[in-house]
């Protein structure tokens, strides 16, 4: 059973046991464009407290750069070093981990920061924000010449997604021999201010169907991401906690990476999945309503 925090006590003894903090962000730090309360005098206590303060998230709609505007804009200390997105974890999959040879190509389902991610890692890309590929034209392979240096399929979460890139996924995945299915994440919807959408899971969804097999999914709860951490930050999982709000991703992919996890309230997952006949068989370590009760310790 989960243990609820509610006493200055109990954070206390959080903040005496773990040294390593890693917070996701939609739904944790602030809910679409506006800050969860307190939650800029909780991370100015940890760094105060000389804790190490990490943010992973499966946002790969924007680079670590472009992420780090995001906190600027809302006053959050951060620093590019400190920001682990989904799309940065994918880029240092393919490179390092699939080591991708430099004549091949991915193709992309997705925005610009994930793009930006793999420009980054001299990763060669097609599709993506290619005015070619963002039509809402008919397609057909008649009319299609596939590049045959495409040896994977890169699918994000992409807000401009159609028949054509799906198209042309399916096929690169079906008959380039070799040609990897990745996703970056698969969350099943995305939080914004003003309310739920679909989320990358679901645009990779059709192509899973399609082809009757699931992609090698790269963000969180799986454990390509904290690899990715584990390899530009030294810590000790014992002494490390995951703060989330989504207990089929946050929870699961501190539970799976050997850390504790601390559920708030203030995003996807609600009370009733805690206890009662509905509750999930994911259970955190700890649960607090908001990251802002830490504001306690400095009481």
């Amino acid at each position: 059973m989960a243990t609820r925090l509610s006493s200055k006590e109990h954070y206390s003894d959080l903040l005496d046991k773990y040294d390593t903090w890693l917070f996701d962000c939609d739904g944790v730090l602030w809910s679409g464009d506006k800050l969860i309360d307190g939650a800029t005098e909780v991370l100015q206590l940890l760094r105060h407290h000389k804790k190490s303060v990490l943010f992973v998230t499966n946002n790969a709609t924007k680079s670590r750069v472009n992420y780090k505007k995001k906190f600027d804009s809302l006053g959050v200390e951060a620093h590019v070093d400190e920001i682990y997105g989904s799309a940065y974890a994918a880029a240092v999959y393919i490179s390092s981990v699939m080591k991708m040879p430099k004549d091949k190509k991915v193709y992309v389902i997705g925005m610009a920061g994930l793009e930006e991610e793999l420009r980054e890692e001299g990763i060669s890309y097609i599709g993506g924000t290619d005015p070619e590929d963002n039509t809402l034209a008919s397609f057909s392979l008649a009319n299609w010449t596939p590049d045959p240096a495409v040896g994977a399929v890169l699918c994000g979460l992409d807000t401009s997604v159609n028949y054509t890139k799906l198209s042309k996924a399916f096929n690169y995945i079906l008959r380039n021999d070799g040609c990897v299915f990745l996703a970056t994440n698969e969350d099943s919807t995305y939080p914004t201010a003003e309310g739920l959408l679909p989320g990358a899971g679901a645009i990779s969804a059709p192509l899973r169907y399609a082809l009757g097999r699931d992609p090698v999914a790269i963000g969180k709860p799986k454990g390509t991401m904290l690899d990715c951490i584990k390899a530009k930050h030294d810590f000790d999982p014992k002494r490390t906690i995951m703060v989330g709000d989504r207990l089929n991703t946050d929870i699961e992919f501190g539970k799976a990476g050997g850390l504790a996890t601390l559920l708030v309230l203030t995003g996807i997952t609600k009370e009733s999945e805690l206890s009662g006949p509905n509750a999930s068989p994911t259970v955190p370590d700890y649960v607090t309503n908001s990251i802002g009760d830490l504001r306690a310790l400095s009481s």
